[in-house]
């Protein structure tokens, strides 16, 4: 498909094409329920409910976030142009009504009205085991809790039927924090011991389909790639009950007919538009539109080092000479992002992330590279990315495709439906893709653990090893654990001027969450995992 075709495609509405049905809540005979009636549209939705699930994707961290309760979370505070956004050091109970941080451990008193959606109180032994499913259960959200030193099942202690505590091996400013995320959340444990297995101890297979928790909003429909449906949980007792009742979340494929349906006012928010898109409804004033950057997130370029041609350094330094960033910047984000690359050649490193590199589009470095590498004469590859997100990653990728053949190098397109992206990426076998990561932990040292470290985690998609970025990485923890600043700085701009040097991956800019609203809608809220939370939003 040519550029040009591609980007004409995504931007409207072809003429006369028919909009996907609705749910008949939008009937004016339904009125009263739209009031208090949430209706998403969106390009992809989750593959499973479970944030402890194998691959489980993005959208399917929203259900999780919505679903389960955490022992703790995040105060608000306002965000650029006002907006609601989450703060990093400020932190409140959820299930918890009393935190009692220690040296060397936090002990948390629960809600003792807390129910799970089936009427059972939630019970310190109910944490710990859902504590102990997270660190148990290996891939994404094992690694997750290991990122604050929650690695033992030891760690979790019953104290009393509603007190549980959580022992520190050793001191981490990540740990507390980390209980703040959205990977342990609390799972009415007896409830999913009756429907595991020998085979699923865990009870995966059953929480991949239902929710099992005692969060604002319990699943009550999912058919996958297509909708779910949520219904209030009207016992939830961590919160003020939530104004919205229902949630509706359609996935219509089409970016078009997403945007149709908002401007004729049938659904209510939608995301992931072309930016094309969100700057024209920026621009007519129908719509409330957001625009966020993402907080610790980048758009890259990966590459896997483990196999010819990226495994020569001089390979990967010419494709970040290759990238065509402004065009990328102005065809497809259309302003909506910050640049990650061009910085000057005489810059100093920061103490920060994220922050451009130096690179910038130069064919004649690029081919000279290429010429070192012994691939005068380009090579052939296959570029992948997530269908779950196609709005941006195609043209993108269509970019990328034609910039790289100036070079000769011949790449073929993989659209990889957003059901198996997660899949996919565990399977550390693409050569080439492009991605976004957005750490839920706002610190350089958290980024970089999950995408450098030789861990090797889902998120190191390059499989990159290196003793040396291992100790700056390890180096900024324990540095930032016991407050050696001097240490710290220095251990943090190592790393990234690493990461720079080797280029496993070339990142591309910061993107920007951006949503659009009725002007009815309101208490829409930034978190650091970009997905919505149906908690505080009203609809006038």
């Amino acid at each position: 498909m040519k550029r040009r075709d591609f980007l004409r495609s995504v931007s409207g509405l072809a003429a006369g094409a028919a909009l996907p049905a609705m749910p008949a809540v939008i009937s004016p005979a339904r009125a009263d329920a739209r009031s208090e009636t949430l209706l998403i549209v969106s390009e992809g939705g989750p593959n499973n409910l479970d944030i402890h699930g194998v691959g489980t994707n993005v959208p399917g961290y929203e259900v999780s976030w919505n679903c389960y309760d955490r022992l703790i979370s995040h105060e608000m505070k306002s965000g650029p142009g006002g907006v609601p956004y989450y703060d990093r050091d400020k932190f409140k109970g959820e299930l918890a009504e009393d935190i009692k941080i220690d040296d060397m451990s936090v002990t948390f008193k629960l809600r003792k009205n807390a129910k799970f959606h089936d009427g059972t109180p939630v019970t310190a032994k109910d944490v710990k085991w859902s504590l102990d499913r997270a660190v148990s259960v290996g891939g994404f959200p094992t690694f997750q809790m290991s990122a604050g030193s929650l690695t033992k099942p030891e760690q979790f202690v019953v104290v009393d039927d509603t007190t549980v505590r959580v022992d520190f091996l050793k001191k981490d400013r990540l740990t507390i924090p980390d209980l703040a995320v959205i990977v342990p959340c609390v799972v009415n444990s007896e409830l999913v011991k009756k429907n595991a297995s020998e085979k699923d101890p865990w009870g995966l297979e059953f929480t991949k389909q239902q929710t099992a928790g005692s969060g604002a909003y319990k699943v009550t429909k999912w058919t996958a790639g297509t909708e779910v449906v949520m219904e209030r949980n009207e016992d939830w007792a961590c919160g003020p009950l939530p104004k919205i009742k229902r949630v509706i979340w359609r996935m219509v494929p089409q970016a078009g007919n997403r945007r149709a349906l908002l401007e004729r006012g049938d659904a209510d928010i939608s995301y992931e538009l072309p930016f094309k898109d969100f700057q024209e409804m920026k621009a007519n004033g129908k719509l409330n539109v957001v625009s966020l950057p993402f907080s610790n997130g980048i758009q890259y370029i990966g590459m896997n080092v483990t196999r010819p041609p990226f495994d020569n350094p001089k390979v990967r330094q010419a494709m970040a000479y290759a990238m065509p960033y402004q065009k990328i910047m102005d065809a497809v984000l259309f302003g909506l992002g910050n640049p990650m690359f061009g910085a000057s050649a005489d810059k100093a490193t920061k103490v920060a992330w994220p922050q451009p590199h130096k690179y910038n589009t130069d064919m004649e470095k690029a081919k000279a590279l290429l010429a070192e590498a012994g691939y005068a004469n380009g090579f052939e590859t296959t570029i992948s990315f997530d269908l779950n997100f196609a709005g941006v990653n195609e043209p993108l990728c269509v970019l990328v495709q034609e910039s790289l053949a100036q070079l000769g190098i011949r790449t073929t397109i993989n659209k990889v439906p957003g059901a198996n992206w997660r899949t996919e990426l565990n399977k550390k076998e693409m050569p080439l893709f492009t991605n976004v990561f957005s750490g839920w932990l706002d610190y350089p040292e958290y980024f970089f653990y999950w995408c450098y470290h030789g861990n090797n985690s889902v998120f190191n998609t390059m499989s990159y090893k290196s003793a040396e970025m291992d100790k700056l990485i390890d180096g900024a923890r324990n540095a930032a654990a016991i407050g050696d600043k001097a240490t710290y700085d220095a251990d943090v701009k190592g790393f990234v001027d690493l990461a720079y040097a080797d280029i496993p991956r070339i990142p591309l800019y910061q993107p920007f969450v951006n949503v659009a609203m009725q002007k009815n809608i309101s208490g829409y809220e930034y978190w650091f995992h970009r997905r919505l939370d149906y908690r505080a939003m009203a609809k006038g």
